[in-house]
Order: C-alpha cells, then sequence, then structure tokens
C-alpha cells in the first residue's frame, strides 16, 4: 500500500506578499524558500509554521486558483495547537485577522478561538485545558447538542 508521509495545508491568496507578511506577524512563520515567475507573481512559497509547513501562492485565475472570495466560508480551518491561544489569537488580530469567535473553554478539553485571516482563509487556534476521553467528549457533546446540563 502506498502511504502518505505529509499532508501540507495550501493557501491561495490575492497578494502573498502580504500573506507572507501576516503569517510571519501572526504566526512566526519562517520562509524558507519561493517560487517567482517572471511577472512577480508568487508560485510557490513554503512557509514554516511550528512543526508544519504551509505552501502559498498568488492566484492564478487563469488555471481556475483562486483564493476564498469575500466573507463566505471556504469550507476548511487550519487548526493551530499552541501554548497560548488567548495571545495567540491577539497576535493574529493584531497582525490584521477577524475574531469570529473570542477565545472560549470547549467541551473537548480545549480553550480556543475562531479567526479568519486578512485573505479570507479560516483558523482555529487552541489549546489544551483538559485531557478528556472520546467517550467524554461524545457525553458533552451530546448534552450539548440536546441542551441538557452537563
Amino acid at each position: 500500500m502506498n502511504q502518505i508521509h505529509e499532508v501540507y495545508p495550501y493557501l491561495m491568496v490575492r497578494d502573498s506578499v502580504a500573506a507572507i507578511r501576516f503569517y510571519q506577524e501572526a504566526f512566526g512563520a519562517v520562509e524558507l524558500f519561493r517560487l517567482v515567475e517572471p511577472s512577480g507573481r508568487i508560485g510557490h512559497v513554503e512557509l514554516q509554521i511550528g512543526p508544519a509547513v504551509l505552501m502559498v501562492c498568488d492566484e492564478f485565475p487563469e488555471y481556475g486558483m483562486v483564493g476564498p472570495q469575500g466573507d463566505q466560508f471556504t469550507g476548511c480551518t487550519i487548526h493551530l495547537h499552541v501554548d497560548n491561544a488567548d495571545e495567540m489569537g491577539e497576535r493574529a488580530v493584531v497582525a490584521g485577522a477577524t475574531m469570529l469567535m473570542p477565545p472560549t473553554d470547549q467541551f473537548y478539553g480545549e480553550r480556543s478561538c475562531r479567526l479568519r485571516d486578512p485573505f479570507g482563509h479560516a483558523w482555529l487556534i487552541g489549546h489544551s485545558i483538559e485531557k478528556v476521553t472520546p467517550e467524554e467528549m461524545q457525553r458533552r457533546y451530546t448534552a450539548m447538542m440536546t441542551g441538557e446540563a452537563n
């Protein structure tokens, strides 16, 4: 069987130079390398964010490659597990992100916030506050969804 070795989020944005700057300021990204076409558009850049590599490129509408349009949810969220979600969320907001959900303790044992970066991509920033078994998570989730008390 063919094995998967890594998974890379690959974000298309309208202004990759600004996006690179945002990801550096908000999340401490370190640029590994970039490929630039003669017109100046960035065709590929790799950013180290903690243990992961985030790939970013400019839009290439002639190939059907476009970033999020407006404030509509794209159906994908990137989850960063950090030391302190409150601090990282605030750092992202200062860098230009929009806070969609402030840091909140969650039933699954994490404190997290949700935000949208200036390029339309959704992020969930969280840190552990409690070790919760899958069974307990399900119990809490069911209670939450049915309006029952914990």
